[in-house]
């Protein structure tokens, strides 16, 4: 798991102005709230006086009160006022981590890391989500089982598709046409499949003709995931998958599918009938896979020619593990219970004397 980059924390309507919500990801524990103009928040949901989870506590005007003993944060995470001191000021200390959130696609997410907004990656770009033409379908939420890896590994694997999903049709792929490139946070691969058996009767007109189907899919960091299927030189499908770690063995994704044609409203739900099919089906892989976690090594698997896309994610892993932004998991484990971590945000850039340790990551390589 790394820092650094910019997760989904909840869906908007998830996130009211009545209450906080709590959520965890990568292991720690974290807490949302909007303040009095709506604008969301994300702060570290541990309060720096005895422990206590702000998430349980209460939104007072454009702050966050402990329930324990009523502290209060804004959404900068500085402590303005504490009961027991009456009037005095707070300590320049009481403060605790806050993260710069955005607010799009009916998602909030969060930057869970200290970079400086000019060095950030940028949260991934919907160009179809409020393009004429397209439509989206109801967001799906995806509680798994699984290491958010191993979830984004199988989105990327081009050729487990006629074996996992028969039932829908999926052809095998076009070995010949495989073809990759690097992006600024990624890598993109397109294929072509042979004449696939889709859902006549939600497919009907526009795979009313035989022929190869052009396929492909990317990552953008280690949470992104988008596949974008031609059903026929015109009509194309895009989904987008933007994974939230939990923790090492389970993964909550939030999944938005677009499409350019059958933009009938009535079809909504036959489209993502099936999607949630092909999904389950996904999910019933993933779920047993062994060992949970992707091994440290690739000589521990035996990889072939088809797995290219896979290797290259985890070569981008590499890159920014060697950068100091991967999560010492084992350390992270072994301390749990014992240390309240948290994950360093920007202002610890610009001030020091913090109360909570930065999470345990693993050394930097020149």
């Amino acid at each position: 798991m790394y820092i650094n980059f910019w997760y989904p924390v909840c869906t908007t309507e998830e996130l009211s102005r009545d209450a906080p919500w709590q959520v965890r990801l990568m292991g720690l524990r974290f807490v949302a709230f909007r303040d009095s103009r709506g604008k969301p928040h994300v702060l570290s949901d541990i309060c720096i006086h005895r422990g206590g989870s702000l998430g349980k506590g209460a939104i007072t005007g454009n702050s966050l009160a402990c329930p324990y003993h009523g502290w209060q944060f804004d959404g900068d995470g500085k402590c303005h006022k504490i009961p027991s001191a009456g009037d005095s000021k707070p300590p320049a200390r009481a403060k605790v981590d806050a993260y710069p959130t955005q607010e799009k696609y009916g998602i909030v997410f969060a930057f869970l890391g200290d970079l400086p907004e000019n060095e950030r990656p940028p949260l991934y770009e919907i160009p179809e989500y409020d393009a004429e033409g397209w439509r989206p379908s109801k967001t799906i939420i995806l509680n798994v089982n699984c290491y958010y890896e191993r979830s984004m590994e199988n989105g990327l694997d081009p050729t487990h598709n006629e074996f996992v999903h028969p039932a829908q049709g999926f052809p095998p792929m076009h070995k010949e046409t495989f073809k990759t490139w690097d992006e600024a946070w990624g890598t993109r691969f397109e294929a072509y499949f042979g004449d696939p058996v889709l859902d006549r009767t939600t497919f009907a007109k526009e795979r009313n003709v035989t022929g190869e189907l052009r396929a492909g899919s990317w990552f953008h960091g280690p949470n992104v995931l988008v596949t974008s299927i031609f059903v026929n030189a015109k009509s194309n499908l895009v989904q987008y998958l933007f994974e939230a770690p939990i923790d090492e063995g389970h993964t909550k994704i939030y999944f938005i599918n677009l499409r350019n044609f059958v933009l009938d409203p009535a079809m909504d739900q036959k489209v993502m009938d099936v999607n949630l099919r092909i999904t389950s089906e996904d999910i019933g892989i993933l779920e047993n896979l062994y060992p949970v976690r992707t091994p440290d090594s690739p000589t521990l698997e035996l990889m072939t020619s088809s797995d290219a896309i896979v290797l290259k994610y985890r070569t981008w892993l590499e890159s920014w593990k060697q950068r100091g932004w991967r999560i010492d998991w084992r350390k992270l484990k072994q301390e749990q219970g014992d240390v309240a971590y948290v994950i360093p945000s920007p202002a610890r850039r610009e001030s020091g004397n913090w109360v909570l340790p930065v999470v345990p990551l693993m050394p930097a390589e020149s």
